[in-house]
């Protein structure tokens, strides 16, 4: 199954590494020089023109890709455990 990201995004649901609210773990300043590092490096994807509010980290064709979008991190679990049987 997948999971609807925003804009027209979806991932399979094997390629799901970690979804993450994102002003919850952007307190930490390791998880702030993470995303400003993939960023710099290429691996984020903005999928939404609203205020982002979580993040998803995926693994696809062997390449990280971390999917920044405006959909809550509490919604994407709920999508997650019903359509990837998590």
């Amino acid at each position: 199954m997948y999971l609807h990201l925003g804009q027209n995004t979806a991932v399979g649901g094997k390629n799901i590494i970690g979804i993450f609210d994102l002003e919850g773990t952007t307190l930490s300043k390791h998880t702030r020089s993470f995303l400003k590092t993939a960023e710099e490096e290429g691996f984020v994807r903005n999928v939404s023109d609203d205020l982002p509010r979580a993040f998803a980290v995926c693994e696809i064709d062997g390449r990280s890709v971390i999917y920044v979008t405006n959909i809550s991190s509490v919604t994407l679990l709920k999508r997650a455990g019903k359509e990837i049987g998590a």
